[in-house]
């Protein structure tokens, strides 16, 4: 036992001589807790929808205002007509839309019944099935509520809702999942390989061979990013193939756009990997700081798996640096919705704009010597 305890106190003295694993060991978990508490969540609210009142009666903007103060629906634009509906829905701005048609005050008031048209995007199939079940139920209360004051019963269905589903008009999970995997798939190998780049150099003592040659900074980097880079759109290959050919996920939009976004976001990830690795001394160290710092945080920021908008307002913003994020909208846009370049070009431009700075921080960080 005297041997052991010796043996365990030599690991703690190891431990507490290395700042930067005792950091991940103890800090990680603390931060991705009190993170991920509030973000990981499955509960649906503050839907942003978009109004088309062509009746402007008292009776529709009881209706509206009724979804406005439930605390599901956050009404984010009234608009004029239905065609001015797509570029909210394309964009994101509003999930869902709720468009009353001329007259609808008029058949109400006469008793003759009236029905709304909800159109929601179907790219989220779970969120959008709890917000139609929200609607539907909000809708048929209203009906109720206006049935017993014109004294015509519960059961007279004054209003009704006809409900349209966009983009993924099944509400399977599976569209929406698939392209999320070659965003997950792509971030997990390019950034962990290139993560321990350097690392490994360093372990194995090459590093010392490479500082006596005539390379460059910059051909050093780019001779330990390309394999990795070549990897990637290998990868982006065969995952869009077999989501298509095997799973027939549909791929609305241009190929070549899609595969031209997958390169600006391969930037990203192999330089994150690389920033990772000058800030690593081993290549454990790197494996533990890219899971526990980046991709972890990355997987549930990102809305990946869950919402942004149905995360609290303080954790929103932070998902705006998280390059993911951006990802997931273009690649969800161009296989569902076969949007393009003109829509998309905030996400590419600031993905564009992430992997440029994390892969020029990492370069000057970088270099030939050993630490």
């Amino acid at each position: 036992m005297r041997r052991v305890r010796h043996m365990m106190r030599k690991e703690f003295l190891e431990l507490r001589r290395d700042p930067r694993l005792f950091g991940i060991v103890l800090i990680a978990p603390l931060l991705q807790l009190m993170m991920l508490g509030y973000a990981a969540t499955t509960d649906v609210r503050d839907v942003p929808m978009v109004v088309v009142d062509e009746d402007r009666s008292a009776l529709s903007r009881d209706l509206i205002a009724r979804f406005d103060a439930s605390g599901n629906f956050l009404v984010v634009d009234s608009v004029s007509s239905v065609a001015e509906i797509d570029r909210y829905l394309d964009e994101g701005r509003a999930w869902m839309a709720l468009t009353i048609p001329a007259g609808y005050g008029e058949r109400v008031r006469a008793g003759g019944g009236a029905a709304v048209q909800v159109i929601a995007d179907g790219t989220d199939a779970n969120s959008t099935n709890v917000a139609l079940g929200y609607a539907g139920a909000l809708v048929a209360s209203y009906a109720r509520a206006l049935a017993a004051s014109t004294g015509r019963g519960r059961a007279t269905p004054l209003v009704g809702a006809d409900i349209r589903v966009w983009f993924n008009p099944s509400l399977e999970s599976r569209p929406f999942m698939i392209p999320g995997i070659l965003a997950l798939v792509l971030l997990v190998v390019c950034t962990t390989l290139s993560s321990m780049a350097i690392v490994r150099e360093k372990e194995l003592g090459t590093l010392e061979q490479l500082n006596v040659t005539p390379l460059a900074r910059w051909e050093l980097i780019v001779g330990k990013l390309v394999p990795y880079a070549l990897l990637g759109m290998v990868d982006v290959l065969l995952v869009v193939g077999v989501a298509v050919g095997w799973f027939e996920v549909p791929l609305r939009g241009s190929f070549a756009l899609l595969f031209g976004m997958s390169l600006v976001y391969l930037l990203t990830a192999l330089g994150l990997g690389l920033f990772v690795s000058t800030i690593s001394r081993t290549q454990q160290q790197a494996m533990m700081t890219t899971a526990f710092f980046f991709l972890l945080p990355m997987v549930f920021l990102s809305g990946f798996v869950f919402p942004i908008e149905n995360m609290p307002r303080v954790i929103q913003p932070i998902t705006y640096a998280i390059p993911l994020r951006y990802f997931l909208i273009i690649l969800r846009g161009i296989f569902l919705k076969g949007i393009g370049l003109d829509v998309l070009w905030p996400q590419a431009a600031a993905l564009l704009a992430w992997g440029l700075a994390i892969l020029t921080l990492a370069t000057l960080r970088s270099t030939k010597r050993l630490a």
